[in-house]
């Protein structure tokens, strides 16, 4: 591929003409690996709620890598020193920083396999910089934190990083939110370096606030919808019950990466492994072949299975029959759970331990800005740098804080 063509220019839907920063990124992006993230939606099942959110995680990477581009160029102009190296790790650091996701991204994470998607998404990394001969080596650094610039790692994970300034701007969009929409460009013009951490120069503090606020409202009105937790909680419970399933011998439909984990329980460690499975593939191998399609075809076809929770579960989801939700401040009475759970069992057939895949209750949380992760520090025109707690006169601000618990009851609509 010669390197004219590395320079395409991509129509993004949020940002407009971009293009890919260096030509690596490129090489990278071709690779079937990355491919499949065009396979795995970004909010899994919100679109159930809000029709357009069919958007992937393949938009977002190049979203992100895009705006971690123009905040490369922003601290080089205030003059921060990144190498071309550095810009270029960082450019593929936050490329790949979603690569271990899975079927419906977070929905079913650690229930497919108990491993994190960024554990997934380092291996994935690791074998890939093999393939390239080491072009890796720094994006590995900054993705881990282990690079001496430790400024780079903050802009690919943060509390004010490129990754959240994409999705809150690219979610906003496809699903209509309008109050998730933050001012992306005005953020990364304020970015600067102080003793290798990230600050934002005063006056963008007010963007910074909207983009805090941003984030609240769009986790109760996008992440945390009534409905698509709902969906999730749903997904779960069909999982759950496949797998259950699957360890008691039950023959299953399923894709044969799908199967694999299904009837199999592998570790961190399976993953770092290069010993094949039943289907000649390692088990890194065996997770990159799976994606969404593999669950909805599997969904489609246990609609018809004899086993009557699984059968019901699938339906819900392919016809969108999903669970009542609700959700208050306080815990659910449990005389009215057990009520709900008699009747489910009597509806369906079923018996009473097995009502709760369908009755359940747990609690949700929402903590906007965590105050012992890395802060959000302001920069004043004398030098002086402080947290944006003790900088904003906006009490809300504060408020955010304080992480917010509801409870949730979740049921069929027909034992209401």
């Amino acid at each position: 591929m010669d390197v004219f063509n590395k320079k395409k220019i991509m129509n993004d839907p949020v940002y407009g003409l971009i293009n890919y920063p260096a030509s690596k990124v490129f090489d990278i992006v071709e690779h079937p690996w990355f491919q499949r993230l065009r396979r795995i939606k970004q909010l899994g099942l919100t679109e159930l709620v809000y029709p357009g959110a069919r958007h992937t995680r393949f938009h977002h990477a190049i979203g992100a890598t895009h705006l971690m581009s123009l905040a490369v160029d922003v601290l080089r102009a205030k003059g921060n020193e990144i190498t071309t190296e550095e810009a270029e790790g960082a450019y593929l650091a936050i490329l790949l920083h979603d690569i271990g996701h899975g079927p419906f991204s977070h929905a079913l994470e650690r229930h497919i396999v108990n491993v994190s998607h960024e554990n997934i998404s380092l291996i994935f990394m690791k074998h890939m910089n093999s393939e390239f001969n080491g072009a890796l080596d720094i994006a590995i650094q900054i993705f881990t934190d282990k690079y001496p610039k430790r400024f780079l790692h903050q802009l690919v994970s943060s509390q004010l990083d490129v990754d959240r300034l994409d999705y809150l701007r690219r979610d906003s969009f496809y699903t209509g939110v309008s109050e998730g929409v933050v001012s992306s460009d005005r953020i990364i013009k304020m970015l600067d370096v102080d003793n290798d951490r990230l600050v934002i120069e005063k006056k963008g503090i007010y963007s910074v606030e909207k983009f805090l606020i941003a984030r609240r409202l769009m986790y109760w009105q996008v992440y945390l919808h009534k409905t698509a937790h709902a969906a999730e909680q749903t997904l779960l419970s069909i999982f759950k019950r496949a797998k259950y399933l699957a360890v008691n011998g039950k023959e299953l439909f399923a894709s044969p990466a799908l199967k694999y984990f299904l009837y199999n329980q592998p570790t961190i460690g399976d993953f770092n492994s290069g010993d094949k499975t039943i289907n000649n593939r390692t088990v890194l191998q065996e997770f990159a072949m799976l994606d969404d399609n593999d669950m909805i075809s599997a969904f489609k076809e246990w609609m018809s299975c004899d086993d009557t929770i699984l059968a019901k579960l699938c339906e819900m989801v392919i016809d969108r029959k999903l669970f009542r939700n609700l959700i208050q401040d306080k815990p659910f009475d449990t005389a009215k759970v057990q009520h709900l759970k008699e009747k489910t069992a009597t509806l369906y057939n079923i018996s009473l331990a097995d009502a709760e895949y369908f009755v359940m209750t747990n609690t949700i949380e929402n903590n906007t800005y965590k105050q012992t992760d890395d802060k959000i520090f302001i920069k004043s025109r004398d030098g002086s740098v402080n947290e944006i707690i003790n900088e904003t006169d906006m009490l809300n601000i504060r408020a955010l804080s304080e992480p917010i618990s509801k409870y949730y009851l979740c049921f069929p609509k027909e034992v209401m």
